[in-house]
Parts: structure tokens; sequence; C-alpha cells
């Protein structure tokens, strides 16, 4: 936890670069959730961070323009009663956001088409099927 937050082999957020807010958190801890600030927003400041190369930058402010505000993520974890459980869970939230934004787009499919066999077994089903349900008929054309 003290080297920063790893997102992959090329990407490592410096810890200085987050900011961690707590507050009280909904939902079940009995006595304490009225009492204790277990709720936990992690933030980081991806447009202006000095540690994402330009090229992972750009495609991770496209892909995530929907959840920036002003440039900012944020993330947030309450489902743990334990203020460093929620933590940790934020942490691996937003790793796997930016995981995610940061990947290289997917190949490009190939356009394919169906070999003359497959017609040919393709139409030659549809006649076989054809043929048993006109043998299935009353009238009988």
């Amino acid at each position: 936890m003290d080297d920063g937050l790893r997102v992959n082999d090329r990407l490592v957020v410096p810890n200085g670069e987050l900011r961690e807010r707590f507050s009280r958190s909904s939902g079940p801890g009995g006595q304490g959730v009225n009492t204790t600030d277990s709720r936990v927003e992690l933030s980081f400041d991806l447009a202006a961070s000095p540690s994402v190369p330009e090229a992972l930058r750009t495609r991770a402010l496209e892909r995530l323009a929907g959840r920036l505000v002003d440039g900012v993520l944020t993330v947030a974890a309450s489902e743990h009663r334990a203020q460093l459980a929620n933590r940790e869970a934020a942490r691996e939230r937003l790793a796997a956001l930016l995981r995610e934004a940061t990947a290289p787009p997917p190949k490009a499919r190939r356009p394919t088409r169906p070999s003359r066999g497959a017609k040919e077994r393709r139409l030659a089903e549809k006649k076989r099927q054809s043929q048993r349900k006109r043998e299935r008929r009353v009238d009988g054309d």
C-alpha cells in the first residue's frame, strides 16, 4: 500500500495523487454506524496526473468521460463495516476501472464469408426439414 496503486505493469499511481474522504456509511453496522466514518471516497485527478503517460491518459479520459467530474475520477466504497476494508475495496475498484479504461482497443474483426460447403449444407438441411414437414401434412399436396 505504501508504493502506490498498481493498475497494471506499465502504470502505478503514487499514493500522493490519491485523495481519500471518509464519511458515515448507511446500512448495517449496529450502534457503530452512527459514530464511525467507515465510508470511503477515493478520488484521482486523471486529467492532471503526471504519472499517467499521455497516450493512456487520452484513452482513459475518452472512455471514462461519463464518470469524470472536471477530470477527477471518484470511487466510493461502503459495503464493509471497517474503514480499512472499505479503503482496500475502493483502491481495488479504482485500479479495475483504470485498468479497463487504459486497456488497448480490441483487435478489429476481420469479416469472413461462409464457405461454399457451409452454404450447401445449410440449404440441404432446409430441404430436409421442408420435406419432413411436408410428409407430416394431413391433406398431402
